[in-house]
């Protein structure tokens, strides 16, 4: 059985580490607490504003997250081609993950398995509760609706060469609340890839509920960490004395 996983997702605005609220900067902070955690995998996203953003600052930030931390690198922001895809792993990312660039081309996330393996493609979907219930996947950072459901998308994208699923909530992004775990489930019983999921985690147990009700086999969370001093080593502990089998 493979082992759960914790990662840590980091968003940057301009190069400047902020966190997010309903897919909104809302506060800014340092990035010297990153390497004193035990996590498993660590992902980076410029949510810089804007198609032709200068993404100058973020890279800097992928080189030195790379030269100073001994485990995965995720990173993403403005890719559209495998080209940019080549320019995050020359930065030092491990890995690549695609939004808005697959719902536009999703041809792109062939490309990206064929050139690099299917291990460095994770198509992130970003995906909104509608009135009437049923879940919406939003592209340019949640602004643009796209009329596929998240479990669609997550099955096209696997088919397509996808190695992994990042599912986001954007109503619980920020809201320490805990994950969507109807939209994790649509998304983990629709694929046989990992998935992994992000948005409202706000302590311990409900990484529990995602890794074992949701059945995520990775536990995001950004915010959390700007609100306890615990490590990452108290949530594992929690996990094992939960019965998961974690890293």
């Amino acid at each position: 059985m493979l082992r759960k996983r914790l990662i840590t997702v980091l968003t940057f605005n301009n190069g400047v580490l902020f966190r997010t609220k309903l897919f909104q900067p809302d506060y800014r902070y340092t990035l010297n607490f990153v390497d004193a955690w035990s996590i498993d995998e660590i992902v980076v996203l410029d949510v810089t504003r804007g198609e032709n953003s200068d993404r100058s600052a973020f890279f800097s930030v992928v080189r030195g997250l790379a030269r100073r931390c001994f485990v995965p690198v995720t990173a993403g922001g403005g890719i559209r081609s495998a080209e940019d895809v080549g320019k995050y792993l020359a930065a030092g990312a491990d890995k690549v993950t695609v939004n808005t660039g697959a719902l536009q081309r999703p041809e792109l996330i062939t490309e990206i398995a064929h050139l690099y393996g299917t291990q460095c493609a994770v198509l992130s979907i970003d995906a909104k509760r509608e009135a009437d219930g049923a879940y919406q996947v939003y592209g340019s950072f949640g602004q643009e609706p796209t009329g596929r459901s998240p479990a669609d998308w997550a099955r096209e994208g696997a088919r397509l060469g996808a190695g992994e699923i990042l599912v986001t909530s954007i109503d619980r992004d920020g809201s320490l609340s805990g994950y969507d775990l109807e939209l994790c489930r649509s998304v983990t019983e629709a694929v046989s890839i990992p998935v992994l999921i992000c948005g409202g985690a706000g302590n311990w147990g409900h990484f529990v509920g995602g890794l074992r009700e949701g059945g995520a086999d990775a536990a995001c969370t950004a915010n959390i960490y700007h609100f306890t001093e615990s490590s990452i080593k108290s949530a594992k502990t929690y996990l094992r004395n939960a019965g998961l089998l974690v890293r």
